[in-house]
Formats: structure tokens, C-alpha cells, sequence
């Protein structure tokens, strides 16, 4: 029966991605949810067999059925991604299990999975405009310290009356003031303050030691993707010049370090002792 209940969560999950490209292009222009989507091109209004989630980009081999010009990536990866991560949530709650019991773990399955699809909407909109929306790290933040509250403790209560719990609930400030000092001395240069208030998510979602984890492994992955980057610039012909000031958006990196860590659950830090 699991697979039928991943199977189905997989399905929700990229009719939920679709929604999720109308927020992401809409938000900031002034133009309602509401409406039937059209063409950014020619502003031909889509049918529905137009709006198939992935398929429908597939059939159409990525382009326009009106005036044949592309049709953006994001679309399939956005909603791919996002039935991909539902997925992965039920077998989070489910198969490794939240403390609580009975209606707990669901009310955990739809808050993690209400994270998954702000962490998507925030990567897909920080590549695209360079800015994570405040409102969105604060649902961020707040559905991870409820789901932390129903996942890491036997109670909601042990949060507020355990040490441990305490030292959960400090996790997201004590995360975030790294990144406030790089924003605050570099004047902005260095690091947006956008990926500080995420980083106050990744904490109340992970705890202190994973969430630093999940803060390494973003640095590493961040590290590496800018590095190719320069790399293939300087040897591919026609590439677009990427130099050490080009400025390119740390939250995606931030956003996939903190997913790795929560669906794998491992301590960078203790991997990198047996290195030292």
C-alpha cells in the first residue's frame, strides 16, 4: 500500500508545482492568482490539455502550440520537483517516523510538505529575480518550528520545557547571525540578508547540528558550482563571461544542502572529524 500513497502524494505534488509556477511569476507584478494562464509570448490563453502538468510541456516539445516560442524550463522542473519532495515527505514522516502519533503525522506530512513547496517556490524565484520574498522565508520559519515541534519531540510541549528544546528554539537566531555579520560589515556585498532569514528556517527545521550541516554542505555545493562556472566560461566559446564578481544567488544552495541533510539525516561534522 505505500507505494499507491507515494504514488499518490507524487501526483498532488506536481499539481501543486503547477500552482506554484503562477506564484512565482505573478508574485511582485501586481497581477491576482486568479485567472487562466496564457502564453508570455503571444498571450494565448492555455486550454486545459495545455496545462498537464510535465506532459503537457512534453507533448509540445517545450514550445508554444500558438505562436511556437519556448517554453521555459522551470515549468517541468518546478513541478517535477515538487511531486518529487511530497513524495520523499511521506516517506520522511511515515517510514522514519515523527514522534507523535495517529492525526500528529499527518498534520506533520502537510506542514513538511507545505516547506517543500516554499523551498521550491524561493529557489525558482531566487534564480529568477536574485531576492527572496520576505513572506515566503517567514512561512518558511514558521511551518519548520511547527513540524520540528511534531517530528524531533515526543511532545509539542518538550520544545518549550527541555533543554534541548530551548536550544532548538535558538537554533534559527543562532544561525542567522553569521550570515547578519557577513551582510552587515560587507554593506551587502558579500551575501544578501535574504539568506540569513533562511537560514533561520533551516534551524528551527533541522536543530543546530544538522542545520549547520546543512549550512556546510551549502557552502560546498555553492563552492563547487561557482568554481564550474568559471571553469567553462573561460573554455567554452560564446558562454556567457561569469567572473569572480558576478553575482550569483546562494539561497538555491542553502535550500538543497538543508533538503539533503533532512531526507539523508547526516552529520557533516562528524564526517569531516574522521578527515582531520
Amino acid at each position: 500500500m505505500e507505494i499507491y500513497y507515494v504514488a499518490a502524494l507524487f501526483i498532488f505534488g506536481i499539481i501543486i508545482g503547477s500552482f506554484l509556477n503562477v506564484v512565482i511569476l505573478r508574485h511582485g507584478t501586481g497581477r491576482s492568482l486568479e485567472g487562466r494562464s496564457g502564453c508570455m509570448s503571444c498571450a494565448k490563453k492555455l486550454s486545459w490539455y495545455e496545462l498537464v502538468p510535465v506532459l503537457s510541456w512534453c507533448v509540445q516539445v517545450s514550445r508554444c502550440r500558438g505562436c511556437g516560442s519556448k517554453i521555459s524550463w522551470q515549468y517541468p522542473l518546478v513541478e517535477f520537483a515538487t511531486g518529487l519532495l511530497f513524495a520523499g515527505a511521506y516517506a520522511i514522516v511515515f517510514l522514519t517516523g515523527a514522534s507523535g502519533a495517529g492525526a500528529s503525522e499527518y498534520v506533520a506530512l502537510a506542514l513538511l510538505a507545505l516547506i517543500c513547496a516554499t523551498l521550491v517556490a524561493i529557489t525558482a524565484y531566487d534564480i529568477k529575480h536574485m531576492i527572496i520574498p520576505d513572506s515566503w522565508s517567514v512561512v518558511f520559519a514558521a511551518s519548520s518550528l511547527l513540524f520540528a515541534s511534531l517530528y524531533w519531540f515526543d511532545t509539542p510541549l518538550d520544545m518549550l520545557t527541555t533543554p534541548q528544546g530551548w536550544l532548538h528554539l535558538a537554533s534559527g537566531p543562532i544561525l542567522f547571525v553569521p550570515f547578519w555579520a557577513l551582510w552587515f560589515f560587507s554593506k551587502g556585498a558579500w551575501i544578501g540578508l535574504g539568506d540569513g532569514k533562511l537560514a533561520v528556517g533551516i534551524g528551527w527545521l533541522l536543530g543546530l547540528v544538522y542545520g549547520i550541516s546543512a549550512i556546510v554542505v551549502g557552502f560546498w555545493l555553492g563552492a563547487i558550482f561557482g568554481v564550474a562556472l568559471l571553469l567553462i566560461s573561460r573554455l567554452v566559446k560564446h558562454f556567457a563571461r561569469i567572473t569572480m564578481k558576478s553575482e550569483i544567488p546562494f539561497g538555491p544552495f542553502l535550500i538543497l544542502g538543508a533538503l539533503l541533510i533532512l531526507f539523508l539525516q547526516v552529520n557533516v561534522l562528524e564526517i569531516t572529524n574522521l578527515f582531520i
